[in-house]
């Protein structure tokens, strides 16, 4: 593909995914919290006619009155707003972007070939596999378990394996992607397979004339929540490109379960203060667990120093970021059209201004070169840090 045609794509789908996604959550936060807020109707006639809930809302300068029926009106109502398609948009424009910019370039994104030795192809169709995996397992579970606890601790153990498995089988970047793109997969399924289906089957029965069947709307409502403890987690995967020292880091895949889980521990923060219960704990411990999380994967001393004997000199540095970091970064790169972020390793000036972000994304981290398509071995890493923590002198 064309790259200046496959970053056009990225973008767009990446806008797209990125007001959807907003759209789907903001949606998602407003219904639960929603749920939360619901009292028993004031008005006796309210709850004749099936009414189970009422709140009352103030927004842009003016009064809601919000009724839920305990399973539906008398008369179906006209018209019916739906919320799907910021999911099922969501989903879609993601699975996109993950097309455009970690199938297409699969030998730079995807994989990894000191992690794995995968072919893109094998690489693209376990990726696919596990997305649709991750559904399955799920809704299996769902429809099995008993228990909610139950089955929050069985889709935490997945996850956790999720992580791990893909931590061995893909670049760091794309390990993080792939899982929030599994948990994202199931919330789109949650959606298309259940709520909606719940919904229809709701409207279909008052169209026929029977009673409806609350069993529908009982699954439908669980799933909403489940979707609900998913977005913070999977908002933090798909944020955490920006983030070397996470995804880079040896232990990549237990950082990435811990933060997912402290994700899901902040909304339930919210579920709970939505209904008038404020746990000041909750916050605490998360903000505990993410200094924690901060403090365990902060990069050590000089290893790579040690394991270099005596002075490095500047020659023997920019020999190394020359093979291995120009071909992209130089103002006329050969592996790109263009330097990404536009930080080039030309001139050793340019070299020693980003002395601190080559040691934290190829010598702390191993995340650059991206998949390391240019080679760069475990000895000229050590050779880097040991010439920046000598004082990255070019002179």
């Amino acid at each position: 593909m064309d790259p200046y045609a496959n970053e056009w794509l990225q973008f767009l789908a990446r806008w797209l995914h990125v007001v959807a996604g907003i759209a789907w959550i903001g949606a998602s936060f407003y219904f639960i919290a929603l749920d939360n807020h619901l009292q028993r109707p004031a008005d006796p006639a309210d709850a004749e006619r099936g009414v189970g809930g009422e709140a009352w809302e103030i927004h842009g300068g003016g009064f809601y009155h919000v009724l839920k029926y305990q399973v539906a009106p008398r008369r179906l109502p006209e018209p019916l707003h739906w919320f799907k398609w910021e999911a099922y948009t969501t989903w879609l424009s993601g699975f996109a972007l993950m097309v455009f910019l970690y199938y297409v370039n699969a030998d730079t994104y995807l994989i990894d070939k000191s992690v794995a030795d995968l072919s893109p192809a094998a690489a693209i169709s376990i990726s696919i596999g596990l997305l649709a995996a991750s559904w399955i397992v799920y809704d299996v579970l769902c429809r099995l378990a008993r228990s909610e606890l139950l089955l929050g601790a069985l889709l935490l153990g997945l996850t956790t394996l999720a992580a791990w498995g893909c931590s061995r089988l893909f670049s760091g970047r794309a390990e993080y992607i792939q899982v929030g793109a599994m948990l994202g997969t199931i919330m789109a399924g949650n959606v298309f397979f259940v709520i909606i289906p719940g919904q229809w089957e709701l409207v279909r029965a008052k169209q026929a004339g029977r009673e409806p069947d609350a069993g529908p709307g009982t699954r439908g409502k669980q799933r909403s929540v489940h979707n609900n403890y998913l977005t913070l987690p999977v908002v933090f995967a798909m944020l955490s490109n920006h983030f070397p020292a996470t995804y880079g880091h040896s232990y990549s895949w237990l950082i990435l379960v811990a933060l997912m889980l402290i994700g899901a521990w902040i909304r339930h923060f919210f579920n709970l203060r939505h209904t008038g219960r404020t746990v000041w704990w909750i916050p605490l411990t998360a903000a505990l667990g993410i200094a924690a999380v901060a403090v365990a994967i902060r990069p050590g001393g000089g290893s790579s120093a040690a394991s270099v004997a005596g002075s490095v000199p500047y020659a023997s540095a920019q020999a190394i970021v020359s093979e291995r970091c120009v071909p992209c970064h130089s103002s006329h790169p050969t592996k790109v059209d263009s330097a990404p972020l536009g930080i080039t390793f030309d001139t050793p000036q340019q070299i020693k201004a980003q002395a601190a972000l080559i040691q934290q994304v190829a010598v702390t981290t191993s995340t650059m070169p991206l998949g390391n398509a240019t080679g760069m071995t475990q000895a000229e890493r050590d050779l880097l840090g040991a010439w920046i923590r000598q004082g990255a002198k070019i002179k």
